[in-house]
């Protein structure tokens, strides 16, 4: 077994993945998605590439990018075509649409026509004729309003053979609900870790209920989101960290992966050395006192 599988796998549509991704947003370094890209922040071009490659090595076949994940020197989307291809045929690559980004970093949001021009930029980066997952990342500023017009728009490229499954970002349950009238679904990315509010614990239980992936974003780095995780720790992580010679970090992720059988990780990192300790965290067994404690955290 490889040690990516050692926290089993789950499907997106017919497209079986370990339980155990990676995100390519630090790869590039952190300007990735902050959109600063003032001054020498990029990622180092040859380690990300070892990184993708290790990964693959360790039975990672789920890596989740973005056309707007680049900075001044990288973009995820290239550094994954040329550290990977010709890709592996197990290897399932999700990237989302919606949100775009200037050269210069500003950002900027895709009207529905607007959408295959960002499905066909990503199928140019990754050197592919279809994408196997599209996720339609929702902005903060349509958090209660209606996916339906951009959710369609993506169902068309589907159906035109663009794109191979669907999934939706960022949305409330009344948006996956929409979401879910027009395609199938299956898979959503929200936040979600330890402390994670009730809001975020109910969309997981609906998509648990659908057989929908929970692809959960910031399971590491919590309240620190993009910057990455906060310095100041929470005691009672760092104590069953120690308990288990593990990493805060580490203790994350096996909890979050522990909640259901539906939820994925997929932590980033463009350091070869977190990429293997990120990967081990699904073989971590903590005892069912240790996730009571860890759920206790506000």
């Amino acid at each position: 077994m490889t040690p990516s599988a050692s926290a089993g796998t789950w499907k997106l549509g017919d497209l079986t993945v370990n339980r155990i991704g990676l995100g390519a947003m630090r790869l590039t370094g952190r300007a990735a998605f902050t959109g600063d890209v003032s001054g020498d922040v990029s990622g180092d071009r040859e380690r990300s590439i070892a990184v993708l490659r290790r990964a693959v090595e360790l039975g990672v076949n789920h890596i989740d990018t973005a056309a707007f994940y680049f900075s001044p020197r990288l973009s995820a989307n290239e550094l994954i075509n040329r550290a990977l291809a010709p890709y592996p045929d197990d290897l399932v690559i999700t990237t989302k649409v919606w949100p775009a980004r200037t050269p210069s970093g500003d950002w900027w949001w895709a009207t529905p026509e607007q959408l295959r021009g960002q499905v066909e930029e990503n199928l140019r980066q990754l050197g592919r004729d279809h994408l196997d997952v599209v996720n339609l990342r929702v902005p903060p500023s349509e958090r209660t309003g209606s996916i339906a017009g951009h959710f369609a728009a993506l169902a068309a490229l589907r159906d035109a053979g663009l794109i191979r499954h669907l999934g939706v970002s960022n949305v409330t349950p009344a948006q996956l609900a929409e979401a879910v009238a027009i395609a199938p679904v299956v898979c959503v990315q929200n936040p979600f870790g330890i402390g994670a509010p009730a809001g975020q614990r109910e969309l997981l239980r609906i998509c648990g209920e659908q057989g929908i992936a929970f692809v959960p974003f910031f399971a590491i780095a919590g309240a620190g989101r993009e910057a990455g995780a906060i310095a100041a720790e929470d005691e009672t992580v760092l104590a069953v960290a120690r308990a288990h010679g593990a990493t805060p970090a580490q203790v994350r992720l096996a909890w979050t992966l522990r909640q259901d059988p539906h939820v994925l990780a997929i932590p980033g990192t463009g350091d070869p050395a977190h990429l293997e300790e990120n990967v081990a965290a699904g073989a971590l067994a903590l005892s069912e006192d240790e996730m009571e404690r860890l759920a206790s955290i506000g």
